[in-house]
């Protein structure tokens, strides 16, 4: 059996998720965190690959022992969120934790992942948001609203969304479904705007792109009927300018069922 867990993280101190020799990443810290916790060195696989600066309120990962399938352990799965979270640090957190089957992947396994891009508007920045928005000042009276969930709604369906894939990347296959695309008002906070978007997969700096688009649709900068056409051109040059990396963040990774759903 694998060891599934249920992980959020403050992505502002890190260079990403991926493991780098010598750069401080997450996927470093929980390889650290399980070795230390289990007492033998584990390969830790992740549902996504995040970019230096972005954050996850939900990300999943397994946990094996290196070069196996599988791991063993006494302790009590109720007790190995808190096990992790006392080698982890502060901006890093394991909230759950479940068996799977060894074939089990986690990224290969998800069904759609969602993200949001949250931008704060105010005129003067937050410093209770800083590294975790995109401080960008745009309006957001209720025509502004409707104008980029207008431009969103255009990304709906399945479409070759080259247009919004960073330019150098590698991907052959740029189609992609997105089943959910909206913008709204954060309710706990009236100065910030939040992007949703899920899809079956992203190509390199997708949603970014995205909210970037949107931003200059907010702007007027760009007609929300134009998105239809930029997404046609399969052009990158067309799209808006890649917003940055830390008003992003992995909300929501769904398989196509629940492992932590209790039966």
């Amino acid at each position: 059996m694998k060891l599934l867990i249920r992980i959020s993280y403050n992505g502002k101190n890190y260079c990403g998720w991926q493991y780098q020799p010598d750069r401080d990443t997450v996927q470093k810290n929980i390889c650290s965190a399980a070795e230390k916790l289990f007492g033998f060195p584990c390969d830790v696989t992740g549902c996504s690959r995040t970019d230096s600066g972005v954050h996850a309120l939900e990300f999943c990962a397994t946990v094996t022992e290196h070069g196996k399938d599988s791991i063993e352990t006494g302790i009590a799965l109720s007790a190995l969120p808190r096990a992790f979270c006392a080698h982890l640090p502060d901006d890093i957190a394991v909230y759950d934790a479940e068996w799977v089957d060894s074939e089990f992947h986690a990224r290969y396994s998800v069904r759609y992942k969602e993200y949001i891009y949250r931008i704060y508007t105010r005129q003067v920045r937050s410093p209770f948001e800083n590294g975790r928005v995109y401080h960008c000042v745009v309006n957001t009276d209720e025509e502004t609203i409707e104008k980029m969930n207008r431009a969103a709604a255009a990304f709906l369906g399945k479409h070759d969304f080259s247009s919004f894939m960073a330019q150098g990347s590698k991907i052959t296959e740029p189609s992609r479904t997105v089943y959910i695309s909206e913008v709204g008002i954060d309710p706990a906070d009236k100065n910030v705007i939040v992007f949703r978007v899920g899809a079956d997969g992203f190509l390199y700096n997708m949603v970014r792109i995205m909210a970037g688009t949107l931003i200059s649709v907010a702007k007027g900068k760009t007609d929300p009927e134009d998105i239809g056409k930029i997404i046609e051109a399969r052009d990158r040059s067309l799209a808006g300018e890649t917003a940055p990396a830390e008003g992003l963040y992995l909300a929501r990774v769904v398989y196509p069922t629940d492992p932590f759903e209790k039966q």
